[in-house]
């Protein structure tokens, strides 16, 4: 069964007119910047958005099939990052129109990196403690606090700001929520490296930095209701069959990577026999891509064995499992429905597949996979030693499989969740709903 068997008419038409929108606007000579602006303004950077922040208001199974028909064009795909997964959405929804013009424009065209400033470290699984400060000062609030775990917080030029602005109220009621610069003067970003060798994510020291009131998003207090919304499509993109994955590839968005005045051709792959080349490797195939493995594995001989093949069988079965819910979720929105706790199955779907990715992809690798690579003079290094040119692609992935269980809500917290708010299990007894934060026990 191919993705346009399950296709409905209505979603055909779209992708016809995607492709003849491509065939008259797509020109390699562009630069990266231009291409995007023409993408992001036509609604093809973001379809799934509304109409009125710059998108079409598509399905996400059919804002993924666009990502997919862009890709199979041969074209550059929307600016990838997180201001186009969770900013531009949350401020979709909470926003004014004068916000979504100002800030969701400067994301579905490229032009403005996003980082997600939520977690601290004390306040991590629960979120609603963070203690970052956000004092009144007359059109501006001044920030004071720390946020640990930012993905890209040293590429991004603004960040999605979770801050306490009311201390006296119950720890959900007080929090507001920032369209942060992270170009200014009180603002230190510190890179984490992590044991695959890269460093994904940071920790942030904001010192008397400043933001306008005017970048506030939702309203005063009203932050985690804004944040909530963040949450959810970001369990949603990184659950299984999100489809996050496609994007800008190596050309990123934003000010500080350079590629925005760069020639848009060069960040393609040429098509060969026609096609355009699939997308592979460790991330690829931490989400549900068994396709990798598989190939992998005949080519170490070992696709015979009764085992490997049992669990690329449940690999590729997950995937097609986190596929097949993301149409259940378009088919029951088309008929004004939802499927509660949805984005919380999928992020739990994603943790089984990242770990099962982890141990098949080790046992196919069998004494290689002991081997890891941190940097480009160790890769060459480890294919000339091994004479496996994807060994460091396995032990990176099985190295990083630890982390997608963790970030983004733990496998706990998506499990609290839906027993919670899906099932109406009873919450653990405390007072933290009417309770002021300023009397709560704060953490050591």
């Amino acid at each position: 069964m191919t993705d346009t068997a399950t296709e409905n008419p209505s979603t055909e038409a779209q992708l016809s007119d995607l492709r003849a929108w491509l065939e008259d606007n797509w020109d390699p000579d562009l630069t990266v910047a231009e291409w995007w602006e023409r993408l992001g303004t036509a609604g093809w950077s973001a379809p799934g958005l509304p109409e009125h922040a710059y998108g079409r208001g598509m399905a996400r199974a059919d804002a993924v099939a666009v990502a997919n028909e862009i890709a199979n064009f041969g074209a550059l795909g929307a600016p990838a990052g997180l201001g186009l997964l969770l900013a531009a959405p949350t401020i979709a929804t909470h926003g004014t129109q004068e916000q979504i013009d100002l800030y969701v424009r400067d994301i579905v065209t490229g032009q403005k990196a996003w980082c997600q400033l939520f977690s601290e470290p004390q306040a991590g699984s629960d979120l609603a403690g963070l203690q970052a400060r956000a004092l009144k000062d007359g059109d501006e609030w001044i920030i004071n606090g720390q946020k640990v775990w930012t993905s890209g917080g040293q590429y991004a030029d603004l960040g999605m700001l979770l801050a306490r602005t009311e201390p006296e109220v119950p720890k959900h009621q007080g929090i507001s929520y920032f369209a942060f610069d992270m170009h200014q003067d009180g603002v230190d970003v510190r890179p984490l490296k992590e044991m695959t060798g890269h460093a994904l994510f940071n920790e942030v020291f904001l010192t008397d930095a400043r933001v306008a009131d005017s970048a506030l998003i939702g309203g005063l207090n009203n932050g985690w209701a804004a944040a909530n919304t963040t949450l959810m499509n970001e369990r949603a993109g990184l659950g299984s069959g999100g489809g996050n994955a496609a994007g800008g590839g190596l050309a990123q968005p934003g000010t500080v990577m350079g590629a925005l005045g760069k020639r848009v051709g060069d960040f393609v792959a040429p098509k060969k026999d026609g096609k355009k080349p699939k997308a592979g490797g460790a991330l690829g195939a931490m989400r549900g891509g068994a396709g990798m493995l598989i190939a992998l594995a005949q080519s170490k001989g070992v696709n015979q064995d009764a085992g490997v093949r049992q669990d690329l069988a449940r690999l590729y079965t997950l995937g097609e499992l986190g596929r097949f819910n993301g149409l259940r979720v378009k088919a029951v929105k088309e008929r004004g429905g939802d499927i509660p706790g949805m984005p919380n199955v999928a992020k739990l779907s994603m943790s089984q597949i990242v770990r099962l990715t982890r141990d098949v992809g080790l046992r196919i690798a069998g004494p290689s996979g002991m081997l890891h690579a941190y940097d480009s003079d160790d890769k060459a290094s480890l294919v000339q030693a091994t004479g496996d040119p994807f060994a460091g692609g396995i032990t990176e992935m099985a190295l990083f499989a630890q982390a997608p269980p963790i970030y983004g809500g733990t496998d706990q917290v998506q499990r609290n969740i839906i027993g919670e708010r899906v099932l109406g299990l009873p919450k653990e007894p405390n007072n933290d709903r009417v309770t002021p934060f300023s009397e709560l026990p704060k953490n050591a």
